[in-house]
């Protein structure tokens, strides 16, 4: 499998650097604006691929050099500034960036499926699908997959259940409007029912990637094995369920807009999304990140 991604930044690198450790690819091709940060990250690479029992071949190059490419990891962003940027203002940045590789990415690879990291990555993977013409199963953002973790992590440690066990879903936009889906969340079958415990554990879900911010000036490490966890399904076809960034397909009235959802993922991108049944809350929630999402497009748009 050949996997091309754009963007060598923090987030960029980390992915880089988790899929030479665990290499499910043949052939990793980086790509960056600065093409020296591309080519020093794929000599790092390859000199640490030395250690790994695999042959991958771990290189850097131009949009020509992606053909063919099995999967696209797109991560390249402006710099996070601040906590609190908001995701209008990384979208006005974003949007021209998107434009700039996309089109060419999609032509040198129309079969690929495209993995989206930027923020704000509901509004660009919907931007994605447009400028490819891609068939929207093949189109992912990593979604509110890693506020899912986080949340999860947090009810392993007062639960003292393992998170793998646990399922415990984030949904709706990965941003200020995402919601937990307490009402279906459960593990062996037992449900989680809503509790002071279970918000303020959510709450502290949503500014967790704030305080990684403030604590060390960027995230990477949880995106990074969150993206990883997508790839790994599609590389391996496992049709693993993970909420992530996907066209909405008129769930609960909602469409034209990509929102996280529980998604089925193997080899040809999206096989499946599932339609859970939320509570009336949740359900307007979900509404709620719609329109939000929605609205940042429109304003994305005029803001070009």
């Amino acid at each position: 499998m050949k996997i091309t991604l754009v963007g060598t930044g923090r987030v960029g690198s980390a992915i880089a650097f988790a899929l030479t450790i665990n290499p499910l690819a043949s052939e990793l091709l980086l790509l960056n604006r600065s093409r020296e940060k591309a080519e020093g990250d794929a000599l790092d690479l390859t000199h640490a691929a030395a250690l790994v029992d695999s042959n991958i071949k771990i290189s850097s190059g131009e949009i020509a050099d992606s053909k063919d490419s099995d999967v696209i990891i797109f991560t390249a962003s402006v710099p996070f500034r601040y906590p609190n940027q908001t995701r209008l203002e990384m979208g006005i940045d974003n949007m021209p960036i998107l434009r700039d590789w996309m089109p060419g990415l999609a032509k040198a690879s129309p079969n690929a499926i495209v993995v989206m990291v930027s923020n704000p990555v509901d509004a660009l993977a919907y931007e994605t699908i447009r400028l490819t013409g891609f068939d929207p199963k093949r189109v992912i953002g990593t979604g509110t997959l890693v506020d899912s973790i986080r949340y999860r992590a947090l009810l392993s440690t007062e639960l003292k259940i393992h998170a793998q066990d646990i399922r415990a879903y984030i949904l709706g936009e990965h941003g200020d409007t995402q919601f937990a889906a307490s009402s279906i969340a459960m593990t062996g079958g037992e449900r989680f029912y809503p509790s002071d415990t279970s918000r303020r554990m959510f709450e502290e879900t949503k500014a967790m990637g704030y305080e990684v911010f403030r604590l060390k000036g960027h995230t990477s490490y949880g995106i990074a094995m969150a993206t990883i966890t997508i790839l790994d399904s599609i590389a391996y076809d496992l049709r693993h369920t993970m909420p992530v960034s996907v066209l909405v397909d008129g769930y609960l009235g909602v469409e034209d807009v990509c929102l996280s959802l529980p998604a089925v993922i193997g080899r040809e991108g999206v096989t499946r999304i599932l339609h859970p049944t939320l509570s009336e809350d949740e359900e307007a929630a979900f509404r709620n990140s719609a329109e939000v999402v929605k609205q940042t497009l429109v304003e994305m748009e005029a803001g070009q």
